[in-house]
């Protein structure tokens, strides 16, 4: 396993920000740790690179102790904190070269990351002078120099415009072929994109661990159907169909429809039709994806 977590606990005074949180992380998985604001996301990322402490619990990250091999951690993980901290007066090869010297590698490693990284056309600039995006690349430059076997990843593509977004995701899903990454954000399009699997945390506890396409498939939900009558409909007679939670008149003759079943209720739908002389001129099925799975997650106290 690259990381280990059995049973941490965190509070701050009265506050519990983690509650006996346990999970494993394979060699090579990538692995997407989501949660609302304040769910212990950034507390968790921070005991594991041994920047707190937990208050109980173990947590391993290559075999080694973050409690009690803080070191050999920190040499095993590349950490990219959401607030990527930089010094904005030193050029990109400066700054490179300073945190190679605190990580002892060779300056050869400079220009590997660089390339790796994508930062070769700006490379000569001042870190101050970067946009958002190559700043985000200074920091995982940072965070690879070392070659470390794990990276942790908190919301690194924060603040990035659309385009910037798509480049970091790729840069970390290439990253990600021969590392095991573990990374919070709070884009649902970026886990799908780059992930093999999620983590859900919600007030401090996992309320799931699964694989992604496993969490959208497993998941029973509220089922939505979206339908377009060729007339006018009494909201009371939509209320005839079975397993219907909710009616809503959305434009026109367009309606939402919510049943509380596992069962594909479309032709439910269209039988209703027909046996009130009505055309259907749409019927469609409201696709899950994991963004409607994260909602109905984290909404329950």
């Amino acid at each position: 396993m690259s990381i280990e977590v059995k049973d941490i606990s965190k509070s701050y005074g009265e506050q519990k920000a983690l509650d006996a949180v346990s999970f494993s992380v394979n060699k090579g998985e990538i692995v997407g740790f989501l949660g609302p604001n304040g769910a212990g996301k950034s507390t968790l990322m921070k005991i594991l690179t041994t920047y707190l402490n937990a208050d109980s619990g173990t947590a391993l990250v290559n075999g080694s102790d973050v409690a009690t091999e803080e070191k050999a951690v920190q040499k095993s993980v590349g950490y990219l904190p959401e607030h990527n901290p930089l010094y904005l007066d030193l050029y990109v090869r400066e700054y490179l070269e300073f945190n190679a010297d605190v990580y002892k590698v060779n300056k050869s490693r400079i220009e590997e990351v660089i390339q790796l990284t994508g930062l070769t056309p700006e490379a000569h600039k001042k870190i101050g002078a970067l946009s958002k995006g190559y700043r985000q690349r200074v920091g995982l430059a940072s965070a690879l120099l070392h070659n470390p076997e794990v990276l942790i990843l908190d919301e690194p593509t924060t603040g990035l415009d659309p385009n910037q977004i798509v480049e970091i995701r790729d840069l970390i899903k290439n990253i990600g072929k021969d590392k095991t990454v573990f990374l919070s954000t709070h884009i649902m399009q970026e886990v799908e994109a780059i992930c093999d699997r999620v983590i859900i945390i919600n007030h401090g506890k996992i309320v799931t661990d699964k694989e992604i396409g496993n969490l959208v498939k497993d998941h029973k939900e509220a089922q939505v159907i979206e339908v377009e009558f060729d007339q006018a409909v009494n909201k009371s007679s939509l209320e005839s169909l079975s397993n219907l939670s909710s009616a809503i008149n959305t434009k026109g003759n367009v309606w939402e429809l919510t049943f509380e079943s596992d069962n594909d209720m479309r032709p439910a739908v269209f039988d209703f039709a027909q046996a009130n002389n009505l055309k259907t001129l749409q019927l469609s099925l409201k696709s899950k994806n994991l963004e409607t799975v994260f909602r109905e997650m984290t909404k329950k106290k």
